[in-house]
């Protein structure tokens, strides 16, 4: 992986936003290259697939058990065929490199576009170039629309997109060579995440004996009264959420438009996870929205944000800033100051009382859904103001050190997989030359699906695939 060279050779390739290319390799539009597929299906029985900007095409499926598809549509019929090595493009997403090379046989939304490449072709040499940096701001660029949430991608500029054409035995050697480096790398980022998922059940096992026993050992215990808790200090109680918070805010029922332009963030569920804010998660909106969606009071710190569907029962800290409103999905929780303290709230919420609760409220929802009756009744361990302080301040003792070693991991994550993307963009736009280090490489039989990572999540691609939503119930505590 470090023996890369340059190519001996190379020439103009006669496209200003391409450059030099490697003198052999070929310059040819996508229209001779691709032909649209429009097969639709008859049953909509099979396989649902997706598109994501991280992961490319895969099989959509619900969590858990089974194999029924994540949908929320009625039917699948009518939507569109897709055949193994068939090229699927999200045309509303397209600028971001939600596109993809397929692997699997089954049915895309009627919303994408499916296209078959139509002369001798290493597909997955392609999947790898529309997704580069270089393709994926051409493709920004020819889309049509005025603002990225409504760029679309038709078909007729597509096929106007110029594409680079090595000759097709040096298409393959370049899949081969980042085949092997992309399960080298994922099998290091794997090692990484099961160190994450170990140093995170560490730091649960600190924070569920906290919140469910305190912090004196010897402590006289009474039965809770909740079948799945057990017995708790003698003198805590459990609360329902609305008993203990002074405001419980949804978001309205529909998310605020994006405005590229705009200085205010819209937090998201994607914002949401394993109890810590992500402002990438979000995207902006301007002055106008703003004010529509705080007008029952903007979220400030001191708050919990909550998210009531994908998932349901995320939460975290309101950061300290006052740009800040809520999309579709997300809540708001505000402790009253004189009952309960934001941080022992936040450690509640994924303690294993309110978790119980909330797989047992989503268990059988097909989007996993909370209704606002059922956050208002969270059930929450409450122990008088200055013991939750206590409690508190020894969780942040006793999880620093394993804060830091996660962050560490993330790092490296990271670290790999901004290498991984700019390696292959050099490869597949020639500017190295792999067809030695491809030659060399040894028969890996190995097994990927065991290496796949955990890749962030993409930017919502839920109305592409599946009916509106209805409308939800707008009101506070």
């Amino acid at each position: 992986m470090h023996n890369h060279k340059r190519y001996s050779a190379m020439k103009d390739s006669g496209v200003p936003w391409l450059g030099e290319v490697p003198e052999h390799w070929g310059v040819r539009r996508f229209k001779y290259l691709l032909r649209e597929r429009d097969k639709r299906s008859s049953e909509g029985t099979e396989q649902l697939l997706r598109v994501s900007q991280f992961t490319g095409v895969t099989e959509r499926k619900r969590a858990g058990e089974g194999d029924e598809p994540d949908t929320r549509s009625e039917s699948l019929i009518g939507y569109k065929c897709v055949e193994a090595n068939d090229l699927v493009v999200n045309i509303m997403l397209a600028w971001n490199g939600s596109m993809g090379v397929s692997s699997f046989q089954g049915i895309a939304s009627p919303a994408y576009c499916v296209y078959r490449f139509s002369t001798p072709a290493q597909p997955w040499y392609f999947h790898h170039l529309l997704r580069s940096p270089t393709y994926k701001a051409r493709i920004k660029a020819v889309s049509t629309g005025v603002v990225d949430s409504r760029l679309r991608l038709y078909s007729d500029a597509l096929f106007r997109l110029e594409a680079l054409l090595p000759p097709l035995p040096e298409q393959t050697a370049i899949v081969r060579f980042l085949d092997h480096v992309d399960r080298r790398i994922r099998r290091y980022i794997r090692s990484r995440q099961k160190l994450i998922k170990l140093l995170e059940e560490q730091k649960q096992a600190i924070i569920h004996r906290a919140v469910t026993r305190g912090l004196d050992p010897d402590v006289r215990l009474k039965p809770s009264g909740v079948e799945w808790l057990g017995d708790v200090p003698e003198h805590w109680e459990v609360r329902r959420a609305k008993a203990v918070c002074s405001a419980i805010i949804d978001c309205k029922n529909r998310t605020p438009n994006a405005i590229d332009d705009g200085h205010y963030l819209v937090v998201r569920t994607t914002c949401v996870r394993d109890g810590r804010f992500d402002a990438a998660g979000g995207y902006l909106t301007d002055e106008k929205n703003f004010r529509i969606w705080t007008a029952r009071g903007a979220p400030q710190h001191g708050d919990v944000f909550f998210t009531r569907e994908a998932p349901a029962g995320e939460a975290c800290l309101v950061p300290e800033r006052a740009d800040l409103c809520m999309g579709q999905r997300m809540m708001y929780l505000r402790p009253n100051p004189e009952l309960l303290d934001s941080e022992f709230l936040l450690h509640n919420i994924y303690g294993p009382l309110t978790r119980t609760y909330v797989e047992l409220a989503t268990n059988g929802s097909t989007v996993g859904h909370l209704r606002l009756d059922q956050v208002y009744s969270l059930p929450l361990l409450w122990c008088p103001l200055e013991e939750q302080r206590a409690i508190v301040r020894y969780i942040k003792d006793s999880t620093t050190a394993i804060g830091h070693a996660r962050v560490t991991a993330e790092r490296e994550i990271s670290l790999l997989r901004e290498y991984r993307t700019r390696l292959i963009a050099d490869v597949v736009t020639g500017k190295l030359d792999v067809r030695e280090a491809a030659a060399r490489l040894p028969d890996d039989t190995e097994d990927t699906d065991s290496l796949d990572d955990f890749e962030p999540e993409s930017i919502d691609d839920e109305a592409a695939v599946d009916s509106p939503e209805e409308g939800l119930e707008d009101t506070e505590a």
